[in-house]
């Protein structure tokens, strides 16, 4: 899980990332508070600044913008999904 806290804008990368929107999100806990690490995460649903997200790595992150996992996709994070509440 994470807060997205900022995006990244990049002219110049991979082709696959061409169209990709790109989010800079920090890790947080169960209780949604914030974790040391942040990371970039290519975005699949349209989530916004302040947002906390669901996130993927690796073969999931690629697989979530193709299903075709024959393409070379260069991502390893991807939001995949904005979480409405925690309850525990």
């Amino acid at each position: 899980m994470g807060k997205v806290v900022g995006s990244v804008v990049s002219t110049q990368k991979d082709t696959s990332l061409v169209g990709r929107k790109l989010m800079i999100v920090r890790q947080v806990d169960s209780n949604g508070e914030p974790m040391s690490r942040e990371e970039v995460a290519a975005d699949t649903v349209g989530a916004g600044i302040g947002e906390y997200v669901l996130i993927v790595r690796g073969a999931g992150a690629r697989h979530s913008f193709n299903e075709n996992t024959s393409q070379q996709e260069v991502m390893d994070a991807a939001i995949v999904g904005i979480i409405d509440r925690f309850d525990k």
